[in-house]
C-alpha cells in the first residue's frame, strides 16, 4: 500500500478516477448524503462504472464497488486489472480516502481469485490530494473465496 500524488499515476489510473469521479454523482444517497464512485478495467482496457444506492432497510444498501461488479457481470466481464474509488460528503470534499467496506472486500476477493491475480485498487480524496494505490490482497489479507472452497474458477472466468 502506498500513497502516491496525482501526478504519478498513469494515464488509465488518471482516467478511472476521472470516470469514478462522474459517475459519483449519480449515487442514489437519501440518507448518508454520501456520493461514492467505483470505476473497474477489465484487461480489454473496458471501464465499467458503479455508484451506491442506498436503501430504507439499510442492510440493502449498495456499494459502488458491487455495484460496478455486479453491473460488469451483466454485461460478460469477470476479470478486472483495476478499480478506482472516489467519495465525498454532500457539503463537503473527502479529507481522508474512503475504502471498500468489508462486503465489498469480500465481493472483490471473489472475482481476483475467479482472474486468478490480484486486483489493483486505487482510492482518492475528492481533491485528489490523497490517493492510496493498493491490492485487494493487501486490504483483506487471509481472505476465503471460491478456490477455499475447491471450485474451479476457471469455469466462471468467461460468462455465458
Amino acid at each position: 500500500m502506498k500513497t502516491v500524488p496525482y501526478e504519478q499515476l498513469d494515464s488509465a489510473q488518471k482516467k478511472l478516477l476521472t470516470e469514478a469521479e462522474k459517475i459519483m454523482q449519480r449515487a442514489y444517497n437519501p440518507y448518508s448524503n454520501f456520493y461514492v464512485g467505483a470505476a473497474l478495467l477489465t484487461p480489454d482496457n473496458h471501464i465499467i462504472l458503479g455508484s451506491n444506492v442506498e436503501n430504507a432497510a439499510y442492510g440493502s444498501t449498495i456499494c459502488a464497488e458491487r455495484a460496478a461488479i455486479t453491473r460488469a457481470n451483466a454485461a460478460g466481464y469477470r476479470i478486472f486489472t483495476k478499480l478506482a474509488i472516489i467519495g465525498r460528503g454532500r457539503d463537503f470534499d473527502t479529507e481522508d480516502v474512503s475504502g471498500p467496506c468489508g462486503a465489498c472486500r469480500q465481493v472483490l476477493h471473489e472475482f481476483r481469485q475467479i482472474a486468478e491475480k490480484d486486483l489493483e485498487i486505487i482510492i482518492s480524496t475528492t481533491r485528489k490530494d490523497k490517493i492510496v494505490v493498493t491490492t485487494i490482497d493487501e486490504l483483506l489479507p487471509l481472505a476465503f473465496g471460491p478456490k477455499d472452497m475447491h471450485v474451479n474458477v476457471k469455469k466462471y472466468q468467461k460468462v455465458l
